[in-house]
């Protein structure tokens, strides 16, 4: 247990390693910060490294608006093969014809990626976490169900080649010259993309099957994941007794949303359920930060007052900060 406080507040950011799923992470946070008050925003497979931002305490409440920003990948797909799940774990399902892989041209693959841009419809992968009558997808799909998906509207707002496409070899077909290529792409888009399902839509497009073999998330919104721990340092650290390196929840407030700065009387107001009169456009969220720095809440604007739509509790602003 680390020296950190269980009432301890804030927005932390972690480089998850493979092999875990974002619930194992939730939970040897919870272990370190000695809390059960651990939520996270946008879930990563187990295959997939890279950032997951993770909320304690009041500062979950953030979380529901980090859920929705913007997000930035490193990915590897695999041209010649599509799987089961669209992505490595999955047994092969889709094998390009004899010599297909091989015809295949630089600018057809470029292209292939290029139709992916913009706002299109995707269906996500029956794998996904996405609940089909109250059931995760893909809880049915291992109870031998046949899941169908809608598709969903998302946003790709950028994929970068990196480099060239390259050949590679399957295991299975190691020392034989199998017919796959792997491309390294870089993609920016909408919460709700799903990544394996531009792999496989990519490898249908060019009739040859695809699927995901490496996903690395190196940003949400204006988190980079340069910023965020490893967790195996997070637990060496805490386990000599340091604290979590969290992220206040005033300064997590002050990067996603409009500030309004409140002095003791609007604060009380706010605090008691009531408007205050603001000269500010309609809408919100609007971080409400007093002068010593605290997010008071957030809140809403109409008319020419505004009210709290999410308050922080005053034990919980900020490590170290007087009540």
């Amino acid at each position: 247990m680390n020296s950190a406080s269980s009432s301890e507040s804030g927005i932390l950011l972690v480089d998850k390693p493979d092999g875990l799923t974002s619930h194992d992470v939730v939970a040897r946070t919870r272990r370190m910060a000695g809390t059960r008050k651990v939520g996270h925003a946008g879930t990563l497979d187990p295959m997939a490294t890279g950032l997951l931002i993770l909320g304690l305490n009041s500062s979950t409440r953030l979380l529901t608006y980090v859920v929705g920003l913007d997000k930035e990948y490193l990915a590897t797909v695999r041209l010649g093969a599509g799987t089961t799940t669209d992505d490595a774990e999955g047994e092969t399902s889709v094998t390009a014809p004899a010599g297909a892989v091989a015809s295949l041209t630089a600018e057809a693959v470029a292209e292939a990626f290029a139709a992916q841009v913009g706002t299109i419809t995707q269906v996500p992968s029956t794998v996904s976490a996405i609940k089909v009558d109250g059931q995760r997808a893909y809880a049915r799909v291992r109870a031998g169900e046949e899941v169908v998906l809608a598709g969903r509207t998302v946003t790709i707002a950028e994929i970068e080649l990196l480099g060239a496409p390259r050949p590679a070899l399957t295991e299975s077909a190691e020392g034989t010259g199998a017919d796959v290529l792997d491309v390294d792409v870089r993609v920016v888009c909408s919460s709700g993309t799903y990544i394996r399902a531009i792999a496989r839509d990519v490898g249908a497009a060019l009739g040859v099957g695809g699927h995901l073999t490496a996903l690395r998330r190196t940003r949400i919104g204006p988190f980079p994941v340069e910023d965020a721990p490893t967790l195996e340092l997070l637990q060496a650290e805490t386990e000599r007794g340091a604290s979590l390196p969290l992220l206040p929840a005033a300064e997590v407030a002050r990067a996603l949303f409009p500030v309004q700065e409140v002095d003791r009387e609007q604060a009380l107001a706010l605090g008691h359920g009531q408007r205050i009169p603001l000269d500010r456009p309609d809408g919100g969220p609007i971080a409400a930060i007093t002068a010593d720095g605290r997010l008071l809440g957030l809140l809403e604007v109409r008319a020419g007052s505004a009210k709290s739509i999410v308050n922080f509790p005053p034990d919980e602003y900020q490590p170290g900060a007087p009540a």
